[in-house]
């Protein structure tokens, strides 16, 4: 990537931004500057501002305070329709595409004018083509991988020319290899002089992709800096405040506790036409011990978590069992009665009810634990507000209280919640999916120890996870999940990187699974 002329103007300049939601100041004063050809990271901890700036300089939020300019020119940014007319586009953390539509059909939605399908998708062909993203305009986005995925929303966004990118953590979901081919497309597109803005909480691809950075803390700025010169350590001190805790993974006990969670030939068909089928899945998870089953997104993850949380029984008796109760047939509620706790991946709409309140949804997931919040059909509001309270004040819940909606709250901060929502049970199993997806370094590490410490206390975790870096930190065993069949759980010890990869790609597949 070339490096941006230095005497050259700013391509986009944010100016003393302010913006308030009530007494909360989510911008102080912020201004930045990002050149043509610039490669530019967004840093700072889950609330700190981030996406507030970046709505606003997109033009879906505007600020209280404060001026953009544009190539040196003032501008008002109305609105998204109006940013994307001024050429500044944006590609979101969470995808918003329809899996029945075909890519072409997904683009087609977003673009202001009419275009003939023909040339729809021979523009679609040549903008993937020429940027390393190939993309069949056909093919049904249910089909599609997660990073096929984001390359229609990276490339729907490059339809329109922009010379402004924003892109909110478009790694998350990626492999190694995908993030690899991303990191080629970004620095040929800052090579044809358009300015990217670039938010991530991986430390080590920002050093290697970024040539400048803002850092912001608590709606503030920091710090502006080249993140080449830093550590991922120096990174995350600045982005916090303070230091990083290690995340200490003390060895399990020599002698394990029971299998608490046990599956045994867990089979399942498609739970609909874009569904992954399970087949003879077994494993056991004992007292004492963290599991982690790694593999590429969309190869059975969310269908796994569904059969164990209880959202879709199982086939027959004797295929789950938690805590050597046969449960196979038995519903989420049920299961936590047993001692099990579930996070999921999904967090608005699944772990949780946006518009509805915090406290109100600790009822929601704890209402039939036998912790009181219900006697007689009446719900006891009090405690479930003190519940709500420990939780926020346990696990640094940012601009949260017990009367907030969920949707209030920063991505980063509602897992947060989310997660400690289910640790302050003690389940005697937790089964989470994706356990630090989209939060900071801090929080991460936080999240990382709090499930060690959980299994030393004698509980069972099993972690869903697509981040390696996360797996290796805190899991005792691996197994890997693919097209719907898992691996057997070995020792972390015994694998590496390699070994895992090798894995997602399908080694230890059946023929039936391949088929």
């Amino acid at each position: 990537m070339k490096a941006p002329d230095e005497t050259s103007a700013p391509l986009l300049q944010v100016r003393g931004i302010t913006r308030r939601f009530g007494a909360l100041v989510a911008n102080d004063d912020v201004s930045l500057s990002v050149k043509a050809g610039e490669i530019h990271a967004l840093l700072g901890e889950n609330g700190a501002g981030k996406s507030t700036l970046v709505k606003i300089i997109y033009g879906a939020l505007q600020p209280d305070s404060g001026e953009i300019l544009l190539a040196g020119e003032p501008v008002r940014i109305a609105s998204p329709a109006a940013a994307r007319e001024m050429g500044i586009g944006m590609v979101f953390q969470h995808f918003s595409l329809f899996e029945p539509f075909t890519v072409a059909e997904n683009i087609r939605l977003a673009l202001a004018a009419d275009e003939d399908k023909a040339a729809l998708d021979q523009r679609i062909r040549e903008v993937s083509r020429q940027y390393g993203l190939p993309l069949d305009p056909g093919a049904l986005v249910a089909d599609l991988s997660v990073g096929e995925r984001q390359r229609v929303e990276i490339v729907r966004c490059l339809l329109a020319d922009p010379r402004i990118i924003i892109l909110d953590e478009p790694t998350s979901v990626l492999t190694p290899q995908e993030a690899g081919e991303l990191f080629v497309t970004l620095r040929k597109l800052a090579d044809e002089g358009r300015a990217i803005i670039y938010i991530s909480h991986r430390l080590e691809e920002v050093r290697a992709l970024c040539a400048s950075a803002t850092i912001l803390r608590h709606g503030k700025v920091v710090d502006s800096l080249d993140p080449r010169r830093e550590t991922a350590a120096s990174l995350a001190r600045l982005m916090v405040g303070a230091d990083i805790h290690d995340v200490h993974a003390a060895p399990p006990p020599d002698m394990l506790g029971a299998p608490l969670l046990h599956l045994r030939d867990l089979t399942l068909p498609p739970d609909g036409p874009f569904g992954v089928p399970l087949y003879g899945i077994s494993l056991n998870v004992r007292a004492g011990e963290v599991v982690a089953i790694a593999g590429v997104a969309g190869n059975g993850q969310r269908e796994l978590f569904r059969a164990l949380s209880g959202e879709r029984l199982a086939q027959g008796n004797g295929v789950i069992f938690i805590r050597g109760e046969d449960v196979s047939r038995k519903g989420i509620n049920a299961r936590r009665r047993a001692g099990a706790a579930f996070a999921p991946e999904e967090r608005l709409g699944h772990a949780c009810v946006p518009l509805m309140t915090l406290s109100e949804n600790i009822v929601l997931s704890r209402h039939a634990t036998g912790e009181g919040l219900v006697r007689r059909g009446v719900i006891d509001y009090g405690k479930a507000r003190e519940i709500c309270d420990r939780v926020i004040r346990a696990n640094d819940v940012r601009g949260a209280d017990a009367g907030k909606a969920a949707a209030a709250l920063s991505g980063g901060n509602l897992q947060k919640f989310i997660m400690g929502r289910e640790l302050d049970r003690k389940p005697a199993l937790f089964i989470v999916n994706q356990p630090t997806w989209g939060v900071d370094a801090g929080a991460a590490a936080l999240i990382r120890q709090q499930l060690i410490d959980l299994a030393r206390a004698g509980s069972a975790v099993l972690v869903i996870s697509q981040d390696l870096d996360e797996i290796f930190e805190i899991a005792d065993r691996i197994a890997v999940i693919s097209r719907g069949e898992l691996s057997a759980a070995q020792p972390a010890g015994e694998l590496d990187r390699e070994k895992i990869g090798l894995l997602m790609a399908g080694a230890h597949e059946t023929a039936r699974g391949a088929a």
